[in-house]
């Protein structure tokens, strides 16, 4: 039965004569052939207006025939000389650097992909310095980490690098040197994209993709001009990233998008799929995406053997033979191809019969469309005409070609990092460079370089100019924007009188007050999972709308609710389903707006705090190495305060995480009043009115869904810098008697109101006076006493408790080791109290006495340290734990 037959058939007698004139043909021509007829009465099909379904997998050869590339412009011999120069200074680069001090490097990714590069570069890629609406903007590129070494060659023949800063590749140390990968922190002049954590590249690049379009809708800027090209292994594409958001990019229609995937058939330790084949597995996988697929396969001298393949048998081997074996061909000589490719079959036979052997090795081991420019312009302009869907290049390279047989295909080569003076010899040869005999002793290879005013440079230079300027490029013009009135945060300063509210609601309330402002507040982006009710942020959509490239073309089930769903193409809040990576790719991509299109938007991502750092660290960290600033919020935060989700689900450790990572600002704030200080000094060190000043650094802010009063901001001087540093005294302990036992409690987030209640217990019932401090970022305070020591300063920390009596006493919603990272700077006798090992799911009172962090366990541990100390009785923590019932 097929899935047809449900249907009704108007005409069965005009369906059976079909039926019968293939089942004719499959008599008399067999299935193969049947099966080429069909596949060529489906494209005919298409090109005659039909809705035709595409095929997921096409035969394995290129998509553009030969007779239809179009001839590339400009100068091939010029670029093909430009190319062997950087050829030869990527592998002398990173030869010479081994040499020197082993500093590692990979060369065989960049030989195997540099027309993939020179082509884009010489005809394609749009520099920063013009081209109309894209002025300022340019192409993105994301270049495929392990080739920067020619990259790095090329920025050498053009006179933005020199053979010092060469010879500083991976040797940074003196603050001069070369970082490995694409690093835009340690070249920010130069790089502009991360992207040597496989899979992150391709994911940033759709949402890169994206987020222009956002612009342009949203009448920031006009991006139309700009494409975004991402340069991919065959093997990254085994990450989940780089293929968690292809339907994304294919119903948003992302044709400002290409996809050049590297296709030599292996990663770093062998092939890619050896028993299987990468291209026709990635062609299904885009095409069932909805992406528009371009195979660039074969070289030209593949095109007299395909001609002649009159019954399909070479189409047949083409298709059967895996990865593994193709790898092989490329590292075997021409009798070895004849005999295992061509002998299984007397009509392959025949094909090569009138083929030498040397012939048959160049053919069938080398000849690849990749390194062929003509073939790689062809698909490139191919992909840049499609309109409706984003474009992926499937193109075919052997990996480490032109560095000799040693290299060429071999599986180690992606750990090989130098050429002997003989291979270097030899490559030479190949690409017919004029280095003399003389220069190529035994010494360090050398950089070669025709000369500032060679043909070469002169042509490289003046394409760059009429493209646009250099490519890779990364420009920061500064754009200050107006700080915002100070209204919205007085009024979390001023409290919330008797009305209790969470902190995530909060930062929440002032966020829809920020985004009011006529100057700045259409430069809020606001970043969410699918979860915007789960914090309170239902209030935005009417107003400021969900991002939509198409608009609403539904009447929302809600219409007839105040707060009801509202997409547009205006729309301001990106609202990107249960994927926590796109979320951060997106608010990536709006946190280095200020460097890709010169124009600075304020981002703030909320989600689940869990969702965070611990899901997608290694996106955070690409952000920081891309210098992006905005505001990240942990919402639900701590491990006690929504514990219905238990184990994983319960946070307790993202501050920990978020420690680890230099760029990023981590805060946990207790109240509503700490939010706005933070916010306010975020938005001026990030986007202020100096814009020398402007710091590459972005915030961590943690809050809670546990409603409380929220106090005002207490009248004192230093509570702002307090704030801001990381610690200050909130409450101090009052009604007892001078010499009455003290002990300080220092508590974050929403532990502040446990270590309120221990104090009034300690007051009321065991005659301790406590002081309670506010501690809204351990991390800082350990970051600023770090520098301070480095600097023979005394800590802020140090100065803060200098004259505080007693012990201290560190509790949080966090494991221990989050305050306890300030323990070496507390002179006093210290203690941590926090929530270490798993959530577990239980109201907030069982799982916090669980924990012991609650008011009464807060309580019992400051009693037994005063008893140790003989402050106190000895019996009092006994006496303690049977009047709160914390027996075991």
């Amino acid at each position: 039965m097929s899935q047809l037959d449900q249907l009704p058939e108007k005409d069965p007698e005009e369906l059976a004569e079909w039926r019968d004139s293939l089942d004719g043909a499959i008599r008399s021509v067999g299935p193969d052939r049947t099966g080429y007829l069909l596949r060529r009465l489906l494209d005919h099909a298409r090109h005659s207006g039909v809705d035709m379904p595409h095929l997921l997998e096409t035969p394995y050869v290129n998509t553009i025939p030969t007779a239809e590339e179009p001839e590339p412009p400009g100068d091939p011999e010029l670029e093909a000389r430009i190319t062997a120069w950087n050829r030869w200074n990527a592998a002398a680069m990173v030869t010479r650097g081994n040499e020197r001090g082993g500093l590692g490097g990979h060369m065989a990714t960049y030989a195997s992909a540099a027309w993939l590069y020179e082509v884009g570069f010489q005809h394609f890629f749009k520099g920063k310095e013009g081209l109309g609406s894209g002025e300022g903007s340019g192409d993105q590129i994301y270049v495929q980490g392990h080739a920067s070494p020619g990259i790095y060659a090329r920025a050498f023949l053009e006179g933005r690098l020199d053979e010092g800063r060469l010879d500083r590749f991976r040797n940074e140390a003196r603050g001069d040197g070369l970082p490995s990968y694409p690093h835009p922190r340690r070249l920010p002049w130069l790089w502009e994209f991360p992207t040597v954590s496989m899979g992150l590249g391709p994911l940033s690049a759709i949402y890169q993709a994206r987020f222009n379009r956002y612009l342009t809708h949203r009448g920031i800027k006009d991006t139309s001009a700009s494409q975004v090209w991402a340069f991919l292994g065959d093997g990254e594409m085994d990450e989940p990233e780089s293929t968690a958001a292809l339907a994304l990019a294919a119903r948003e229609e992302l044709d400002n998008l290409t996809f050049v995937i590297n296709c030599n058939l292996q990663r770093l330790d062998g092939p890619v799929r050896g028993n299987f084949k990468i291209v026709q597995e990635l062609e299904a996988q885009f095409r069932g995406a909805g992406w528009n697929v371009i195979k660039a396969l074969w070289g030209s001298a593949w095109d007299p053997l395909l001609a002649a393949d009159t019954d399909g048998a070479l189409l047949r081997r083409l298709g059967e033979v895996p990865d593994g074996q193709f790898q092989t061909y490329a590292a075997r000589d021409g009798a070895y191809i004849r005999e295992h490719f061509f002998g299984t079959d007397p009509a392959l036979g025949a094909l090569a019969a009138s083929y030498s052997d040397e012939e048959l090795a160049r053919i069938v081991g080398t000849s690849r469309a990749g390194h062929e420019p003509r073939k790689v312009y062809a698909a490139y302009r191919a992909a840049l005409a499609h309109r409706g869907a984003p474009t992926v290049i499937l193109v075919q390279t052997v990996k480490g070609w032109t560095l000799g047989p040693g290299f060429e295909s071999r599986n180690a080569n992606h750990q090989m990092k130098k050429l002997t003076g003989k291979q270097f010899r030899a490559m030479r040869d190949l690409l017919e460079l004029p280095i003399p005999d003389s220069r190529l002793g035994d010494d360090l290879v050398p950089y070669a370089h025709p000369g500032p005013d060679s043909p070469e440079v002169r042509y490289l230079k003046e394409r760059r100019a009429a493209l646009g300027g250099p490519a890779p490029a990364r420009r920061v013009v500064p754009k200050p924007l107006p700080q915002p009135s100070a209204k919205a945060f007085e009024a979390l300063k001023k409290g919330s009188g008797s009305q209790e509210i969470a902190t995530t609601m909060a930062f929440v309330r002032l966020v829809k007050d920020l985004m009011r402002e006529k100057e700045t507040g259409k430069r809020w982006v606001p970043v969410v999972p699918d979860e915007a009710r789960t914090f309170g942020m239902e209030s935005l959509f009417p107003s400021a709308g969900i991002y939509s490239p198409v608009g609403q073309n539904y009447d929302p089930v809600d219409r007839d609710q105040l707060l009801y769903y509202k997409e547009a193409v205006s729309g301001q809040i990106l609202n990107e389903g249960i994927t926590e990576a796109g979320s951060v790719a997106s608010f990536t991509a709006a946190a280095t707006s200020y460097a890709t299109h010169g124009e600075p938007m304020i981002p703030f991502y909320i989600f689940y705090a869990m969702f965070g750092f611990q899901r997608t660290a290694d996106q955070f960290w690409a952000l920081a190495d891309q210098l992006g600033r905005g505001f990240v919020v942990g919402a639900t935060a701590g491990r006690t305060t929504m514990t219905g989700e238990g184990l994983q689900h319960a946070d307790g450790h993202s501050q920990l995480l978020a420690s680890a990572n230099p760029a990023c600002l981590p805060y946990d704030p207790a109240f509503a009043y700490e939010i706005a200080v933070i916010v306010r000094d975020g938005l001026r060190r990030m986007y202020g009115p100096d814009a020398d000043e402007h710091e590459d650094v972005f915030y961590y802010l943690t809050v809670y869904n546990e409603t409380k009063v929220q106090p005002p901001m207490p009248e004192r001087d230093g509570i702002e810098e307090g704030i801001l540093k990381g610690l200050y005294r909130y409450r101090d302990a009052e009604g007892l008697a001078a010499d009455a036992p003290r002990v300080q409690l220092l508590a974050s987030g929403t532990a502040i109101h446990w270590a309120l209640g221990a104090q009034r217990l300690l007051a009321e019932e065991w005659g301790v006076a406590a002081d309670v401090w506010s501690a809204p970022s351990w991390t800082l305070l350990r970051r600023e006493a770090m520098e301070s020591e480095r600097e023979g300063r005394l800590p802020y920390v140090s100065r803060a408790l200098a004259d505080a009596p007693g012990p201290v006493v560190a509790v949080s919603d966090w494991m221990r080791a989050v305050p306890d990272q300030i323990r070496p700077w507390v002179a006093q006798e210290w203690l941590s109290l926090g929530t270490d090992g798993f959530g577990l799911s239980d109201n907030r009172d069982n799982a916090r006495r669980y924990f012991g962090v609650d008011a009464e366990s807060v309580t019992v541990a400051v009693l037994r340290r005063l008893a140790e100390r003989g402050e106190v009785k000895q019996e009092a923590p006994r006496n303690a734990v049977r009047l709160y019932g914390l027996e075991d």
